[in-house]
């Protein structure tokens, strides 16, 4: 198991910023980790790099025990935390160098590193030159520098513009072919572009933990059609897997169905069946910005 975590909780005085939270992950997963702004996302990546320990509970990473194993878990992952820490002065190969001789890494790594996180055309330039994007970069090139097992990111593309987005998530791809990657964000085409399974948090407590594609299948589909004219609500019945039927006004009609199979074509083939033309047909399928809504907001 790359990353085990039972029960941990965490009290900042009264507040309780986490509250029994417990998932594994397993390796080589990458894992979208999704909250509102509160909700103990930094927190608990906090405790699983032990920059805080938690008031209850446990965790691992790489089998090392955040509470007795602490230096060889700190070894064995690389951290981009939410702001990412750097030494803006400096230039980018002297910054990477200087964080390999923390690390006592050969020279070789930092050549290694600046070719992955596609560097190269900014290697010489110092680092307060950089765009946020390739900032970004340096950061995962640091944390890339030791071959962690396990990536931790904290929301690492907060204030990229879109084609610096595109560019750090092609690049996290990338490194994932290798890598168990643990991420947190705001941005749900992230989550469905990067990640295997989410793990939703809302108020310190766990209220999703699934597959993307387990999620999905549960999503109810929304059908809006239009016929040439009325049809009984009894009639409409006879479609598979419909949960409700309501006529939005005139001859149209919103249907819902229970099931995440597109379903256009049977009320296509309904309407044909029963003499009905379809002026118009669209489907409004429930995405994982809308499930993250309903489950933040209750």
């Amino acid at each position: 198991m790359s990353i085990s975590v039972e029960k941990i909780s965490k009290f900042y005085g009264e507040q309780k910023a986490l509250n029994q939270v417990s998932f594994d992950i397993e390796k080589g997963e990458v894992v979208g980790f999704l909250g509102p702004n509160g909700a103990g996302k930094s927190t608990l990546m906090k405790i699983l790099t032990g920059y805080i320990q938690p008031s209850e509970g446990t965790a691992s990473v790489n089998n090392y025990a955040i509470d007795t194993q602490l230096h060889n878990l700190q070894k064995s992952i690389g951290y981009l935390p939410e702001h990412n820490p750097l030494y803006t002065e400096m230039y980018v190969r002297e910054y990477l160098g200087f964080n390999a001789k923390v690390y006592g890494i050969k020279k070789d790594r930092i050549e290694e590193v600046i070719e992955l996180t596609n560097l190269t055309p900014e290697a010489n330039k110092k680092i307060d030159q950089l765009s946020k994007g390739y900032r970004q970069r340096v950061g995962l090139a640091a944390a890339l520098l030791h071959d962690p097992e396990v990536l931790i990111l904290d929301e690492p593309t907060t204030g990229l513009d879109p084609n610096q987005l595109i560019e750090i998530r092609s690049l996290i791809k990338n490194i994932a072919k290798n890598k168990t990657i643990f991420l947190s964000t705001h941005i749900m085409q992230e989550v469905e572009a990067l990640c295997e399974r989410v793990i939703i948090i809302n108020h310190g407590e766990i209220v999703a933990n699934q597959k993307l594609t387990d999620l999905r299948k549960g999503q109810e589909q929304i059908i809006l059609v239009e016929f040439d004219y009325r049809i009984e609500m009894i009639a409409l019945q006879r479609l598979p897997h419909l949960k409700d039927a309501k006529n939005i006004g005139g001859f149209e009609y919103e249907l819902t169905f229970d099931t995440s199979e597109d379903m256009r074509s049977a009320v296509f083939d309904f309407a044909h069946d029963n003499g009905l033309k379809t002026l118009q047909l669209n489907q409004k399928t429930k995405n994982l910005e809308s499930l993250f809504t309903e489950l933040t907001q209750k």
